[in-house]
């Protein structure tokens, strides 16, 4: 069962580096944004437009939540560790699958109430330096991480199950 289920692998490192590549792009855009906008306060033909500060937040957001789940693939999350020399390594595998759990809650979650949130709140505001952008993108971050969380915890959750059945398993 395990060696069909690892076939996947390649769909999960084609998804990391997708939302990588975004996270990237909204860096790039984050930086020109700012940049032009610092520089247009001092240099008179350079333009500073009043909508940069609202748009440079909404990517800080993106790429806020986007790189969090970007972590649970890597294993790079503050995780309490300091007691896994003194458990067993079955307690601390059961302990792995019940933190996956609830992160896959907590993704769960950010879902529905984020799209309820960006849905609700957000269709019926603009931007006030844009008024003809809705506020949904500005909401919106939240249920995309959410999606982008269930991905990587989907196979966080398989490879620590798989560790639990086959030695080995987690480096697999």
């Amino acid at each position: 069962m395990f060696e069909k289920l690892d076939k996947l692998k390649p769909a999960y490192d084609a998804a990391y580096k997708a939302v990588l590549f975004l996270c990237k792009l909204l860096l790039i855009a984050d930086i020109l944004i700012t940049g032009m906008s610092v520089v247009g306060r001092y240099v008179s033909f350079i333009p500073d437009p009043a909508w940069s500060e609202e748009v440079v937040l909404t990517l800080m957001a993106y790429m806020a939540v986007l790189s969090a789940a970007l972590a649970i693939r890597r294993n790079a999350h503050i995780r309490m560790t300091a007691f896994d020399a003194y458990l067993p390594k079955r307690v601390i595998q059961a302990l792995d699958i019940i933190a996956d759990v609830a992160v896959m809650v907590l993704a769960v979650v950010m879902i529905v109430v984020g799209w309820s949130y960006a849905n609700g709140i957000g269709a019926k505001g603009t931007y006030v330096s844009m008024p003809f952008l809705s506020r949904f993108w500005m909401y919106f971050p939240i249920p995309l991480a959410g999606i982008a969380m269930v991905v990587f915890e989907l196979e966080t959750l398989y490879n620590h199950i798989k560790a639990v059945f086959v030695e080995g398993g987690e480096n697999a």
